[in-house]
């Protein structure tokens, strides 16, 4: 198998009304209707024995671990996506079942400073089906890097969630140089062909 789903963030700090960042009113639109996209694209991933990586964003008790740019906008009463925490846990609707890999991130990038480029080279994965949150921050970061790193990218546009200046934006700049977008269903069987995403010849 040469595809996986992966699936970024989807937790109780960004996703359910009681996490950390929803709580302090910045929650994401339309996120019942992105996590249902959700729940359908890990389940036809399921069927087709495809792989499912989840990602989880944590961060220390100390916060040691904290970009600067982000250690004074995060909540810290109840600390938020806390290592070991409810609120850094995936949501019970995407609960990951025995088998699948999560790969915990503290940065946008899932790959960086993660062993997720080793995990997908060590089980042949060249293609990868990308839902969760945030569309324009740890998505786009991830679809851009795992590019850069020649794996196929697919972003499963309606298993994302962003703030709606950002959302529509971001997929633009992915579909214009750095993956196929469109709906999970159709992105993931256009994995499982091989139907590579075609993207025009830019110059840096």
């Amino acid at each position: 198998m040469t595809t996986a789903v992966l699936i970024i963030d989807m937790q109780n700090g960004f996703v359910h009304p009681r996490g950390s960042l929803p709580s302090a009113g910045r929650g994401l639109p339309y996120m019942e209707a992105v996590t249902a996209a959700n729940v359908a694209l890990i389940a036809a991933a399921r069927e087709r024995s495809v792989p499912v990586i989840y990602t989880r964003h944590v961060y220390r008790a100390d916060r040691v671990d904290l970009p600067r740019m982000v250690a004074d906008s995060l909540p810290l009463h109840p600390p938020a996506l806390l290592r070991g925490s409810w609120d850094a846990a995936v949501i019970d609707e995407l609960a990951p079942e025995p088998g699948d890999t999560i790969v915990d991130k503290n940065r946008y990038d899932a790959f960086l400073y993660t062993d997720l480029e080793v995990v997908l080279r060590a089980r042949g994965i060249s293609r990868l089906v990308v839902g969760g949150v945030v569309t324009s921050v740890c998505v786009e970061s991830t679809v851009r890097s795992g590019q850069q790193r020649d794996f196929d990218m697919y972003v499963a546009a309606d298993a994302t969630s962003a703030p709606i200046a950002q959302h529509q934006p971001a997929l633009d700049m992915m579909a214009t140089l750095f993956a196929a977008v469109g709906p999970g269903s159709q992105m993931l069987e256009w994995a499982l062909e091989g139907r590579l995403p075609t993207v025009p010849v830019a110059a840096g």
